[in-house]
């Protein structure tokens, strides 16, 4: 939120997020955390790393690529954006990764939040953990074979299961990566 606007009013605010109107516009910032991060994380053998979680504002388990908050960690304000993509995969996956590549930042939703996320892509991944998340997170991993994985996505959209559309990003990014 930029400080420095006179038409802005904080509508609410809780823990991490507050409402903001600034002339006809109310959006959510994010506050306590500085950043996002998502992770694509792909195998040796060629399986995308999946992760399903219940997110409590849809009501509903969705499928997501793995991502976390930067500088949310006290005493960690200052946390480098690749040391939370490797914390984050690390928790929510359970995967270490020997490459952990930087490809874009941008807004996930520009008409709703200030957040900006930076996309990196984990290769060289080794299971090192059961993943699964924080003590307040319950995380399913999935890992789907690439070629397989568009037709599992739309098997479990049928299903009813919501599906994160930035995975179809990080397909882009995975294509692009193995044509160069």
């Amino acid at each position: 939120m930029s400080d420095n606007i006179s038409d802005s009013a904080v509508l609410g605010q809780g823990r991490f997020v507050r409402l903001i109107r600034q002339g006809h516009w109310e959006y959510a910032d994010r506050i306590q955390a500085r950043a996002a991060v998502m992770i694509i994380p792909v195998t040796d053998d060629g399986r995308l790393v999946l992760i399903e979680q219940h997110r409590v504002p849809l009501a509903a388990r969705v499928l997501e690529l793995p991502a976390g908050l930067v500088g949310d960690i006290a005493g960690e304000e200052d946390e480098a954006l690749i040391t939370a993509a490797h914390r984050e995969l690390l928790e929510e996956t359970g995967y270490e990764a020997k490459r952990m590549e930087l490809l874009m930042s941008g807004p996930p939703s520009a008409g709703m939040c200030s957040e900006i996320i930076t996309f990196f892509m984990a290769s060289g991944l080794t299971r090192v953990g059961p993943g699964g998340g924080d003590h307040l997170e319950d995380i399913v991993v999935h890992e789907v074979p690439l070629t397989e994985v568009s037709d599992w996505l739309l098997s479990r959209a049928s299903d009813g299961m919501l599906v994160d559309p930035k995975i179809y990003a990080g397909l882009y990014f995975v294509e692009r990566t193995r044509r160069q």
